[in-house]
């Protein structure tokens, strides 16, 4: 009788431990602990993954393609990652369980960042200069769209490959006229080493004809099959990380710097308001939502991709984006 109720005790035990067992849902980033990561660290210090039973660590990226090979080869079940780089290795790589699961950047934030001193005011006049770009980074990806776009003659400018340590510290000592980067990370890269506001000229690709998408949360499709409501979860805290942010900037970015001590709060805070104004909460979120996409403008930026980009394969939109794990739209408007 004894032993009977020892081993009814114990398979309880495990029973109970196995209903309050975490899933493990590690998080590549596409990029640093800087202000537009803050909700996600905001999502784990107010305890929104934990609510979902997840157990969320998130890692540093090293650019806005970094994180999909991460994802498609189950490294990590969730990542971040630009989406046109992911249409493109879905096309390179069939079949790969990878998908965007909530559009981050409804506008995308690359940027063709220069200096007015050294001559860089518009895109014409990135003809005759230098330019910097890191090769894995994310806005020279989509660069040969905005070149087509402005009709830029390629051979009248200089294309330095940079690291993204010496990107801004380059185009600071005039070594480069201009970089390619996000909106929100270089210009604020360039001020914080000293170089004048009103001398930095930021070129938006989106408002010289590049009408596509930016950054996007990816998932494991494996991952995703044996765990929906783990990653249904993760999207749902993701989006309450985001609410917050958005109605108090400062205080998210409080919390990303508990895991990024070197960080300049003031400095951050305006980097996460940057990138809420400029790539997060457009007029489309605002009425529709965070996280979701337009089909009819999904469908024109697969066709602009068209013009610097051979598929091997027809584009198919549903196999780069699903809805499937998104709160309903009300659960996700930002104010």
């Amino acid at each position: 009788m004894f032993y009977k109720s020892i081993t009814t005790l114990a398979a309880f035990a495990l029973t109970a431990t196995a209903a309050y067992a975490e899933t493990a849902m590690p998080f590549a980033l596409d990029w640093k602990f800087e202000g537009p990561a803050a909700p996600y660290f905001t999502a784990i210090e107010k305890g929104y993954f934990a609510d979902q039973d997840l157990a969320v660590e998130i890692s540093a990226g090293q650019g806005s393609l970094d994180a999909i090979p991460k994802v498609a080869t189950g490294a990590f079940p969730v990542g971040m990652a630009d989406i046109n780089s992911l249409v493109k290795f879905l096309d390179q790589n069939p079949g790969a369980p990878v998908i965007g699961m909530m559009m981050v950047y409804d506008a995308p934030a690359f940027a063709v960042v220069g200096r007015k001193s050294l001559g860089i005011e518009a895109p014409k006049d990135l003809e005759g200069h230098v330019l910097g770009a890191p090769p894995p980074d994310g806005a020279w990806a989509q660069f040969p769209i905005f070149a087509a776009e402005n009709d830029l003659d390629m051979d009248k400018i200089t294309v330095e490959p940079v690291g993204f340590p010496t990107r801004e510290p380059m185009l600071a000592e005039g070594k480069v006229d201009a970089v390619t980067g996000f909106n929100f990370s270089s210009f604020l890269n360039l001020v914080r080493l000293g170089v004048p506001e009103d001398d930095i000229s930021t070129i938006m690709m989106s408002d010289y004809g590049v009408n596509l998408y930016g950054n996007v949360l990816i998932v494991n499709t494996d991952f995703a099959a044996e765990n929906p409501e783990a990653v249904k979860g993760f999207v749902s805290a993701v989006t309450m990380g985001w609410k917050d942010a958005m109605a108090d900037p400062k205080a998210a970015v409080e919390y990303m710097i508990k895991y990024n001590p070197a960080s300049d709060l003031d400095l951050e805070t305006r980097r996460l308001e940057l990138a809420l104004e400029g790539n997060v909460y457009t007029d489309y979120v605002a009425a529709n939502g965070m996280g979701g996409i337009d089909a009819e403008r999904f469908a024109g930026s697969l066709e602009q991709l068209k013009m610097v980009y051979e598929f091997n394969a027809e584009p198919d939109a549903s196999l780069y984006f699903t809805e499937d794990y998104l709160p309903a739209s009300d659960a996700r408007m930002l104010k």
